[in-house]
């Protein structure tokens, strides 16, 4: 399959690990879908990065958001929360990619309209492969809202 888009497809990566963030970038700079990592490592810099506050007036609005829960200044809770009263921002798809595998997490993560939960393997091949699979299955095969939409 490939991607019909005319642009690149936008990711905010919300990540405070930069080996996590070396990964991901690898994996999609490997696959098939064009896109554009915009990266940030924690909750309150997220939330700038969506609003276009300070520093991040110029930024494009992400197509998808990567969310690492574990995070400094603000977790990712907390983010999802915020997401989820937002009119603006939440139609933005948020998939939770973080190392914790607890359930409370997982059931809170969706409590909060995380439209995804992965788990992040601890190898890296491993990590790269399941990054793939989120890349096929997101803009391969599900339907993101229309991109005036999501203005």
């Amino acid at each position: 399959m490939s991607d019909s888009r005319a642009t690149p497809v936008r990711i905010l990566l919300v990540e405070d690990n930069p080996g996590d963030v070396r990964l991901t970038r690898e994996a999609f700079e490997c696959g098939r879908i064009d896109t554009d990592l915009y990266v940030v490592s924690d909750g309150t810099d997220a939330l700038e990065f969506l609003n276009q506050w300070g520093e991040y007036g110029d930024v494009p609005r992400p197509d998808l958001i990567l969310l690492d829960l574990n995070l400094p200044r603000m977790d990712g809770e907390e983010v999802l929360e915020r997401l989820g009263v937002d009119d603006n921002l939440r139609q933005i798809p948020v998939i939770v990619l973080t190392s914790s595998c607890a359930e409370n997490d997982i059931v809170r993560s969706y409590d909060r309209h995380a439209n995804a939960y992965l788990t992040k393997p601890v190898d890296p091949g491993e990590f790269i492969e399941t990054v793939r699979a989120f890349e096929n299955f997101w803009f391969s095969v599900a339907r993101l809202p229309p991109e005036g939409d999501r203005s």
